[in-house]
C-alpha cells in the first residue's frame, strides 16, 4: 500500500462545510452544557498509545484540519443560543493538540466574549507550551488546562510520547508556572497504561498535590487506557477492566486523600437539550461528496447541515461534487457515519 502523507485542509466559509457531524474538527454537543471545540487535528507527538493515531507517525490519517476562527465562533454562537442555558463550558479538546492552532489565543478571547460561557478549558500534552503563550492565554480568559503527563521519568516519558524531544522536566517547569504565575487552574490527566507506567501514577498524584494543582477543580483526572479501532495498540499494554480501574482509583483516593473518581458534577457539567439529529440509523440519505475523509477508506459528504463520514469506500479520489446514496449507520451526538449503497 502506498503511504499517503496527510494533507492539511483549511475549513473556511468558502468550502461550504458544516462544523457539526465530524469527530476530528468543528463542534461536538453531547447533550450537556459542555461544548467540545475542535479547531485543529494536528499534533507534534506520536504517543504510542494514542487513541486517534495522531502525529507524524500516523498510519490511518490522510487529512488534517484547521478551522477558520470566525466560522468556528459563529457556529459556537448558534449552538449555545439553541441550548438556552448559562454556565457553558467551552472545552478545546482536539484529536491532536490545541497548541497547533495558530489562533488559539484569539479563539479563547472570542469564546470569553459570550456571556453564557463561564469556563474555557483545554486538553494538551504541553509540548508546544511556553511561558509567553501561557501569559497570553491567561490574559485571554482561559480557565483550566488539563495537562497530560504520563510519566515523570524522562526516558519513559519521551518513549510514551513517541518523540525523543519531549522533555518532561520542561513540562514540569511549565506546570509549576501555570500554578504559580497565572490564574489558570491546572489538572493533571495521565493515561494509566498497565505494565508501562503503573509506578508513575502515585508519583504523578504526589506531584500534583505538591505543586498545588486543582485550585478550583479536581487536581487530577486519571484516564483509563482503552483500545480503539484506529488507535495505536502497543502489544505490551493490556487494558484494565473498569472494575479494576475504579478499585485502583479508590485505593489511591484513600492513600492520598484526594478525589480521583470524578463525576460531571465535579466540573459543573449538567444535562441540557442537544441539537437535533437530522438523520436516523438505518435510513437512506443523499449526500454531496466534498473530499477524501479524515482516515483511509473514508470520504466526506455534506447533507442536512451536517458533515457525513462515509466509510468502507475505495482508497482513491472520490467523486467530489457529485451526490450519492448512503445508509446511515451512526448518529450518536450528531457524529454522522454512513456506508455507501
Amino acid at each position: 500500500m502506498v503511504e499517503v502523507r496527510p494533507k492539511v485542509v483549511w475549513i473556511g466559509k468558502d468550502l461550504d462545510t458544516p462544523l457539526l457531524g465530524h469527530i476530528a474538527f468543528g463542534l461536538i454537543d453531547r447533550g450537556t452544557n459542555l461544548i467540545q471545540v475542535r479547531p485543529t487535528s494536528l499534533c507534534p507527538l506520536s504517543c504510542i498509545f494514542c487513541s486517534t493515531d495522531a502525529g507524524p507517525s500516523s498510519y490511518w490519517r490522510i487529512r488534517e484540519y484547521l478551522v477558520d476562527l470566525d466560522l468556528l465562533l459563529e457556529s459556537f454562537k448558534s449552538i449555545i443560543k439553541y441550548k438556552e442555558v448559562d454556565r457553558i463550558e467551552a472545552h478545546i479538546d482536539t484529536v491532536g493538540d490545541p497548541f497547533t492552532y495558530p489562533k488559539l489565543v484569539e479563539l479563547v478571547q472570542g469564546l470569553k466574549e459570550f456571556p453564557q460561557v463561564s469556563t474555557i478549558s483545554l486538553q494538551t500534552h504541553g509540548f508546544l507550551m511556553n511561558e509567553q503563550i501561557l501569559d497570553e492565554l491567561n490574559a485571554a480568559g482561559l480557565s483550566r488546562i488539563n495537562l497530560s503527563i504520563d510519566s515523570l521519568d524522562p526516558s519513559l516519558a519521551s518513549d510514551l510520547a513517541g518523540n525523543s524531544k519531549y522533555d518532561v522536566e520542561r513540562i514540569k517547569q511549565l506546570a509549576e508556572y501555570i500554578v504559580e504565575s497565572t490564574d489558570i487552574d491546572l489538572l493533571l490527566a495521565p493515561v494509566w497504561l498497565p505494565g508501562l507506567n503503573d509506578d508513575e501514577i502515585p508519583k504523578i498524584i504526589e506531584y500534583a498535590l505538591r505543586i498545588g494543582a486543582g485550585k478550583y477543580w479536581p487536581p487530577l483526572g486519571i484516564q483509563k487506557y482503552e483500545i480503539h479501532k484506529f488507535g495505536r495498540k502497543p502489544k505490551r499494554i493490556k487494558p484494565m477492566s473498569w472494575t479494576k480501574f475504579f478499585t485502583a482509583l479508590s485505593e489511591l483516593e484513600k492513600r492520598y486523600h484526594v478525589k480521583l473518581i470524578l463525576e460531571p458534577e465535579d466540573f459543573g457539567i449538567f444535562k441540557c437539550k442537544m441539537l437535533p439529529v437530522p438523520f436516523r440509523v438505518g435510513e437512506r440519505a443523499k449526500v454531496r461528496i466534498v473530499d477524501r475523509g479524515w482516515l483511509r477508506y473514508e470520504w466526506l459528504g455534506v447533507a442536512r447541515s451536517r458533515i457525513v463520514t462515509i466509510v468502507g469506500v475505495p482508497h482513491e479520489t472520490p467523486p467530489i461534487g457529485l451526490e450519492m446514496i448512503v445508509r446511515i449507520v451512526r448518529t450518536k451526538h450528531n457524529i454522522i457515519i454512513a456506508k455507501p449503497l
